[in-house]
């Protein structure tokens, strides 16, 4: 077998198995819920699905991709298969991206890109999405180097959408400088690849307007006791503290996570690869714009580009841009271990090296990922509501975006109902606004403010909102007690422990979903 095809079979079985060693619990039967990740059963295509809800197009091309899959695999084996596909691309591309003689260094940079604070991190905030973009990052260097396959090379971020090809672009075009045929290459593929987000965003008829709020709610913070710059250099730093693994800030992990970042930095910078310049520029833009959300006139001047154009909303959540910093750092790895020696033995230690020094990464974060089937409630309510040919939307309460429901085991997750429920024809509202501490960063959907605005009132007319269904799926003792007295004339279709199922059975307003 060729050096390069072995490489890459071995690679892919190592990014396998770490995949599943990282994964653990949420292998099993059933839909991981956590943060934003949210797969249903059956899903369908639906306004939502194509970014023309109303909201922002975060969801596009993703949901289309996964409701896709799910017409010829069960939704559950879908979501496993691609979470596992993020740890097999990146493990993979970068083996294959390292010019190493030997397999050793290969997996070493292989282990370490898809095994540190980065990954540990965004998969804690469900963002799939966003790392099947990270995990082909280094594909996308090894192909605008060469210049072939580029498109190929991208389609897991454009599969990931907006935020994944914003990465991707940000690590592309350095690398094809200052080969201009490459670089117009690249931007052609980058520009195609963003029209299933372009479009629906540039047929939104208010435009986007990205809350600047954001900017504060969602810069990077100190994560370790080397403070919000230090953090970003050991590969963490993310913005929830509630998606940092366990026992992440202690001393000696901290201490040992940046140390072999900032090797595998020096020995990056230091070695010999034909597209170290490029990538190094990919890696010092990233840190510089995740640090600008770090200090108040960086802060001021992300409030400004966003408040230019709504679409600069991206940069909030800056700590995202340092996935090319990671792809240097795995790959300086990689040179240091063929640096020091052949010798297998080594090269098998410094591969676990990643693993030890953030090992509560393992077992999905200590069983922070799960799988759990969605409650038989939820199937008969849906069923109920696909069945019902009259027109009208469904409304979802509490109107909260991110939901704690007791058979997630408590998990924070944003709320499923506006996929689980969707049919065509039929739009479901819930909320968007993301709280983040005292902050609120107010929702993007105009339906969804006005609603807000509605169920102000002490009591709210919903059929004249436009709703011909409400689901009641939690809340406090006195919020259930309020919303059925804004439901005292609506027939209870479901009623469980878990869901109740409003109807209005009379005439319903026509709203516009803009």
């Amino acid at each position: 077998m060729p050096h390069a095809s072995r490489a890459g079979l071995v690679s892919a079985l190592l990014g396998l198995a770490l995949g599943c060693l990282a994964l653990g619990p949420a292998l099993g039967w059933g839909f991981t819920l956590l943060q934003d990740m949210v797969f249903v059963p059956d899903p369908e295509f639906s306004l939502f699905t194509f970014g023309l809800a109303g909201g922002a197009a975060r969801v596009v091309p993703s949901d289309a991709v996964v409701t896709a899959l799910s017409l010829v695999l069960p939704a559950e084996l879908v979501q496993k298969l691609i979470l596992l596909a993020i740890f097999v691309l990146g493990c993979s591309g970068a083996a294959l991206l390292l010019p190493a003689d030997s397999l050793g260094p290969r997996l070493v940079a292989g282990t370490f890109y898809v095994w540190n604070p980065y990954v540990a991190e965004r998969l804690l905030m469900g963002q799939w999405a966003l790392l099947l973009g990270y995990a082909g990052l280094p594909w996308v260097v090894r192909a605008v180097w060469s210049e072939r396959r580029v498109a190929a090379a991208m389609l897991p971020a454009a599969v990931g959408g907006f935020a994944a090809m914003t990465i991707t672009a940000i690590t592309a075009l350095p690398v094809a400088v200052p080969r201009w045929r490459a670089v117009a290459r690249v931007a052609g593929v980058l520009a195609v690849f963003s029209l299933p987000w372009l479009v629906p965003t540039a047929l939104r008829p208010q435009g986007i307007d990205g809350d600047a709020v954001g900017v504060a709610a969602f810069a990077a913070r100190a994560d370790t006791p080397f403070g919000a710059v230090g953090s970003l250099l050991s590969l963490g730093g993310i913005w929830n503290a509630h998606a940092v693994p366990p026992g992440y800030e202690t001393w000696a992990g901290a201490v040992a996570r940046l140390l072999l970042t900032l090797a595998g930095l020096v020995f990056f910078l230091r070695g010999e690869v034909p597209y170290k310049r490029g990538l190094a520029v990919a890696a010092a833009v990233g840190l510089g714009v995740a640090c600008l959300g770090v200090s108040e006139p960086g802060r001021q001047a992300f409030a400004w580009v966003i408040g230019v154009w709504g679409g600069f909303a991206v940069l909030r959540d800056a700590q995202q841009f340092i996935a090319p910093l990671a792809l240097a750092a795995a790959l300086g790895l990689g040179l240091l271990t063929a640096a020091v020696g052949r010798n297998r033995a080594w090269a098998g230690a410094m591969a676990l090296v990643p693993v030890a020094v953030l090992p509560t990464m393992a077992w999905g974060s200590l069983g922070a990922l799960g799988a759990v089937p969605y409650p038989e409630s939820w199937t008969v309510a849906r069923a109920a509501i696909s069945g019902d040919q009259a027109a009208g939307d469904v409304l979802v309460l509490p109107f909260e975006s991110y939901r704690q429901f007791p058979w997630n085991g408590g998990r924070a997750v944003l709320d499923p109902a506006q996929r689980y429920f969707a049919v065509p024809g039929r739009r479901v509202v819930s909320n968007d606004a993301v709280r983040v501490g005292n902050l609120v960063v107010k929702s993007e959907d105009p339906r969804a403010q006005e609603v807000e605005r509605v169920l102000e009132g002490s009591s709210p007319d919903l059929p004249a909102a436009g709703f011909r269904y409400v689901i009641v799926d939690g809340g406090t003792g006195e919020e259930r007690e309020r919303f059925g007295v804004w439901l005292r004339s609506a027939r209870v279709v479901v009623d469980t422990g878990d869901l109740r199922l409003y109807r209005f059975e009379g005439p319903v307003a026509q709203v516009s979903s803009g």
